[in-house]
């Protein structure tokens, strides 16, 4: 890294607080010296995330996942570094240093997705310029067959393709390469002609948070043969697993008010409707069924969601595995009960923002949303069916961790079937738990440190960690073995040398993110929390740390020299190897009687 740019990036850390920027994410709790919440990056009950404001970083002791104030920046936001450079320096009312800097290797990479951006928003200018031009005659129409307002055409960037020739064209004359200009999905290639792969479609630009169109939905206006609603191809820009539609408007919204709830629809003129009703807090997921990473982006916002899919039981129904998902990123889900038949923006249009608030006020939690979608897909007149339903109903009763919960929809479900609550109770008793991997609630096992790993990681972590307990010693005496902990030892003698604060936010620019270094590093920050370092008890651990690492040294030379004895065939070599292997086993003596401190 230049030195220039390393000094942009430590005078931009020092304006910021890692706290204060991490309170725009999530909900922060303070406990003693730091901050708590549960992780944004797996799904946890109780909150194992912190922040550690007086050296500005972050770490989860559940997960392990860890960073600076960039760091969280990029993973929150999902952009690259020089992204979230951008963002925080925005933030921090610093204007960004001319720079070539590579963060990994990426400068080509980088400059693509540059020229990508470009020609999405010059594609998504373009298709507005048609919208106005006064010939998009039958895009006008239709807009006003949906009765959307001119105000909310604009908030949401509608546009016109006219045909299929003039946008590529376009793009052509502005400078772009055929090839940057055929990867942003905005053109397509047929029989060696660019055609717009939008043509003659009503345009929604998908927009992601960071306020960039990387996508463009399209709304045919003429009968067609394939999908009446259609998006651009996935690209470095666009993964519509990972995109949630109105999320830029969404992001705007929090920063005015706290967000309670996210009403998730299907798609663009649902969302483009309830806005326009004044629900501000709407997304669409994109036509697909809802993913983990769209989960986990909702989850940014708030910690409820209320799906408001079509009226359609069946349609519902099938979108259950989606609803599980977002139930097992710890987000409380409820499901919005339409008119069957009907999808918000119908609603809207036929009963008014009033009455579309009525279907939200009868959300149902997702438990009884099964239970009901479950009920409409059996006749319970007939009595093998009925039963079917009985023994489906009471599984999904099981996973309530409430019993009071249960025994609620265990009256329920007598209530329906005619069987007695007593029956049922006696069913639910045997029925067997449905189990979840585990890896959908916990985190997985980090790894099984050996004695030596262990002493080590916490060694270093004192000298960042506890002053005063590491006061007066010298780090460089301690003869520690993994290259990461040289490196930080190395780091804490030159911060000592030039009597400036260790700041273990730093570290996060020694170790590429993703290497078995920075693990190591995420590892040692286990030991972050609490009084590790403090008191008599410490002071004893401390010592026999070091005491462990000598030892370790000791045996490994040991070892090592008797290897070199079995292979040895001169006498004279032998017999000083045998003398070097005595004096080894003397030292190792001392250290455990405690001769050598």
């Amino acid at each position: 890294m230049a030195d220039a740019f390393q000094e942009f990036i430590s005078e931009l850390k020092g304006k910021l607080n890692i706290v204060d920027v991490a309170s725009g994410y999530m909900g922060l709790e303070k406990r003693g010296s730091n901050y708590w919440a549960c992780c944004p990056f797996h799904h946890e009950k109780t909150p194992s995330f912190s922040i550690n404001e007086t050296d500005q970083f972050y770490h989860c002791f559940g997960c392990g996942e860890s960073g600076d104030v960039i760091k969280l920046v990029r993973e929150m936001e999902n952009v690259d570094f020089m992204d979230a450079v951008r963002l925080l320096a925005e933030r921090a009312k610093l204007p960004m240093p001319q720079t070539d800097y590579d963060n990994s290797g990426t400068v080509r990479q980088k400059k693509k997705r540059d020229a990508l951006v470009a020609i999405m928003n010059d594609a998504a200018h373009f298709y507005l310029d048609n919208l106005n031009s006064g010939k998009a005659d039958e895009h006008i129409k239709y807009i006003l067959s949906r009765k959307i307002p001119s105000n909310i055409v604009r908030t949401f960037g509608l546009g016109a393709s006219l045909n299929y020739t003039d946008l590529p064209a376009y793009l052509l004359k502005k400078g772009y390469s055929v090839s940057d200009i055929l990867d942003s999905g905005v053109v397509n290639s047929v029989d060696d002609r660019l055609v717009d792969s939008q043509g003659g479609r009503l345009i929604f630009p998908i927009i992601n948070a960071m306020d960039e169109v990387i996508a463009f939905g399209g709304r045919a206006l003429k009968k067609v043969n394939f999908g009446k609603y259609k998006n651009t191809k996935e690209t470095m820009l666009f993964n519509k697993s990972k995109t949630l539609y109105n999320i830029n408007l969404l992001k705007k919204l929090k920063k005015t008010q706290t967000i309670k709830e996210v009403i998730i629809v299907e798609g663009y003129m649902d969302t483009i409707s309830l806005y326009q009703a004044g629900f501000k807090n709407v997304v669409a997921s994109m036509g697909t069924s809802l993913t983990h990473e769209q989960a986990r982006l909702i989850k940014r916002y708030t910690d409820t969601v209320l799906i408001s899919y079509d009226g359609d039981a069946a349609g519902q129904h099938g979108n259950l595995r989606g609803l599980e998902i977002l139930k097992d990123e710890g987000l409380n889900v409820k499901v919005v009960p339409l008119i069957d038949g009907l999808d918000p923006d119908d609603v809207i249009k036929q009963l008014g923002a009033e009455g579309y608030r009525g279907c939200l006020d009868r959300a149902m939690p997702l438990i009884d949303f099964k239970l009901h979608s479950l009920r409409s897909a059996y006749d319970l007149s007939k009595a093998e069916e009925k039963r079917k339903f009985v023994s489906e109903a009471i599984k999904v009763i099981k996973t309530s961790e409430s019993a009071a919960e249960q025994e609620d929809l265990l009256k329920s479900l007598r209530d329906v079937s005619g069987i007695t609550y007593e029956s049922l109770k006696r069913d639910l008793a045997s029925a067997e738990t449905e189990t979840k991997p585990a890896a959908a609630e916990q985190p997985a096992k980090r790894d099984n440190a050996s004695l030596t790993d262990r002493a080590s990681r916490y060694l270093i972590a004192a000298y960042l960690f506890g002053p005063k307990l590491t006061a007066g010693r010298n780090v460089e005496d301690i003869p520690f073995e993994n290259d990461v902990h040289k490196i930080i030892a190395n780091y804490v003698r030159s911060k000592r040398l030039m009597e400036e604060k260790i700041r273990p936010s730093e570290l996060f620019e020694f170790f590429e993110e993703g290497s078995a270094e920075y693990a190591e590093l995420t590892r040692i920050l286990d030991y972050s929390d609490g009084d590790r370092f403090k008191g008599e008890v410490a002071e004893r651990y401390f010592c026999d740390c070091i005491k462990q690492l000598r030892l370790s040294r000791v045996e490994s030379r040991i070892a090592g020299i008797k290897g070199e004895i079995g292979r040895e065939t001169d006498s004279a070599k032998r017999k000083e190897l045998a003398t070097a292997l005595q004096e080894l086993i003397q030292m190792q003596s001392k250290i455990k009687s405690g001769e050598i401190s």
